[in-house]
């Protein structure tokens, strides 16, 4: 579970996703989704941001798993 700050106008319809997308993140405010991971190619997505004053370790995963696949052959 993370804490991040929600700003946005928009929200994906988890019905218009193909099945090679795969929900990684909900929003427990509104059940939007937050985050989004391809079953086959090294790509996701992640809406939200830490706190306006965020810890060194906040979210730390998700940047380590870009740094992980930008590493990847």
């Amino acid at each position: 579970m993370f804490i991040t700050s929600q700003n946005h106008g928009f929200t994906i319809d988890e019905s218009s996703l193909p099945a090679c997308l795969q929900v990684t993140h909900r929003s427990l405010f509104d059940q939007s989704l937050q985050g989004i991971r391809h079953q086959e190619k090294p790509a996701f997505g992640f809406q939200g941001h830490p706190e306006a004053s965020p810890g060194p370790h906040d979210i730390e995963i998700i940047f380590a798993e870009f740094i992980k696949l930008m590493e990847s052959p």
